[in-house]
């Protein structure tokens, strides 16, 4: 491959175009024994554990920001919904869909940049798709990236939060709000003393040490669009339990906060790329808290609230100023095409 080539329609026309894009570019950076057969479908020797599989695709605008591209949250994002639900994260696949006249070293820009996190998040993409639409028939690049991976029989209730009770507490592994600012930075080409970098990152190595803690973790959920509000209000709504925070324990970072006030945003509701929220026993709180944070990705975790028998259904927030306010689910779209 040349590095001035654009994509062309007959790249996605299934043949010798087709041929050498998969060899030249995707078997290079995603290369494995499962990849690297070619088959339809890829056959993987997988344990009788339970299996989770999830779905996600990508849309981001820009596709390339501070801290990231669209192939790292492509790869990042299905790595954490599945390490989210107590699953340990094995094989994807990834489906591109690309315009016309795309730049070649964008593309390979952004493959190398998936096979650079799969590898750091030990999983293997195993299998995938490429289309090529015509010029002004898609913006640029989509990706659809699936994953399976294998969980415990005694993870299976993480998910559901089927044991989430009266005096839990809730954990989030650091700053909220970091990549939605991180988009708008890049999307409107705003200038800032101090960057802000999106905190894309694979989230499964930081689970995987807090999941160690045995019966401790009653509940996760990664706080992507709609933020830790929203995860908030969908646990409290579907538990029919009340939620209390308080604002002064939430990191946000200052750069963020300021950004928020100039356009009216709401920190709680920005989406993470690299933020759980975990609802832990009261008893292991604490344990899980110094595990967390002895982690590189979890040095700012802390404990934001607890779950209350009061209020049933909603979620508190007791504010810096002294006051108590409702914390409702997002309505409308802050930022959209913001993953």
């Amino acid at each position: 491959m040349t590095s001035n080539q654009n994509i062309l329609l007959s790249h996605g026309s299934g043949g010798k175009l087709s041929h050498d894009l998969i060899g030249g570019l995707f078997v290079k950076y995603f290369s494995n024994d499962h990849l690297d057969a070619q088959t339809d479908s890829a056959i993987l020797g997988l344990s009788q554990k339970n299996i989770a599989f999830t779905t996600d695709s990508y849309v981001v605008d820009p596709i390339f920001f501070q801290g990231g591209n669209i192939g790292k949250l492509a790869v990042c994002g299905t790595v954490n919904d599945l390490a989210v639900s107590g699953a340990k994260p094995l094989y994807l696949s990834c489906g591109f869909i690309i315009e016309e006249g795309f730049p070649m070293d964008d593309l390979e820009t952004i493959v190398k940049t998936m096979a650079e996190e799969a590898k750091i998040a030990g999983v293997k993409i195993v299998t995938g798709d490429t289309k090529v639409v015509n010029r002004g028939k898609c913006d640029k690049i989509f990706i659809n990236t699936a994953g399976i991976g294998e969980m415990e029989e005694d993870k299976k209730h993480i998910s559901f939060g089927t044991n989430v009770e009266d005096g839990d507490k809730i954990i989030i592994n650091g700053s909220v709000g970091d990549h939605g600012i991180a988009i708008l930075a890049a999307r409107e080409s705003l200038n800032f003393k101090s960057e802000i970098n999106s905190d894309c990152v694979a989230l499964n190595g930081l689970i995987g040490d807090a999941l160690n803690i045995i019966g401790g973790i009653k509940f996760m959920r990664d706080a992507t669009r709609g933020g830790i509000a929203t995860v908030l209000c969908e646990l409290a709504k579907s538990k029919k339990l009340g939620i209390s925070i308080d604002e002064k324990n939430i990191p946000v970072k200052e750069i963020v906060k300021g950004t928020c006030e100039i356009f009216g945003f709401d920190p709680l509701y920005l989406a993470n790329e690299g933020k759980v929220v975990m609802v832990v026993s009261q008893k292991d709180a604490d344990h899980i808290l110094k595990v967390l944070q002895a982690h590189p990705l979890g040095k700012e975790s802390a404990i934001i609230g607890e779950i209350t028998g009061s209020n049933p259904g909603k979620v508190l927030m007791q504010t810096e100023v002294g006051g108590r306010r409702i914390i409702d689910m997002l309505a409308g779209e802050m930022l959209p095409r913001i993953c």
